[in-house]
């Protein structure tokens, strides 16, 4: 086991198989983000940029105060103000004044970013659908449950 990590690394022991896991897990995280990265350059859209205008996506017509996407981001982004104000000026989205709370400002997809993401959908899931091809469901269910054991702690 592990000759295709230990080719890949140019290494020929690892220190135990959690040792081994954890590299496979990086190596295949690194992997599909490269791969989603190559399949959203043609739209001139990042990997964190689509994340958000999926998240907003989901959001709308009320949209989500930054903190409320920062919570349902995949990758937590430090400068994620500034990753909204890019979505912003190309139109893909725009931010308001919360009607509860006018200190909160509340960011909404545009038409332009749904348009974007419609666009972009077809690109994505077949990426998905690669992964189909190398990986049965079961095993794709198996291996979701075992990433959230170890991302959740064990609960």
């Amino acid at each position: 086991m592990g000759q295709i990590l230990k080719r890949r690394l140019r290494q020929e022991k690892f220190e135990s198989a959690y040792h081994e896991a954890v590299l496979n897990l990086l190596v295949t995280a690194s992997h599909f983000q490269e791969r989603m990265s190559a399949t959203l350059a043609p739209y001139d859209i990042t990997t964190a940029q689509y994340n958000v205008l999926r998240i907003l996506r989901g959001a709308q017509p009320d949209g989500f105060a930054r903190c409320e996407i920062a919570e349902r981001a995949i990758e937590r982004a430090p400068d994620l103000t500034r990753l909204i104000d890019r979505l912003e000026s190309r139109g893909l989205v725009e931010r308001a004044r919360a009607h509860a709370d006018r200190r909160r400002s509340v960011s909404r997809i545009t038409r332009r970013g749904l348009d974007l993401v419609e666009r972009v959908t077809p690109a994505v899931r077949a990426v998905h659908q690669e992964i189909a091809t190398r990986l049965p469901e079961h095993d794709a269910r198996e291996f979701s449950r075992i990433c959230e054991r170890l991302y959740s702690g064990g609960d």
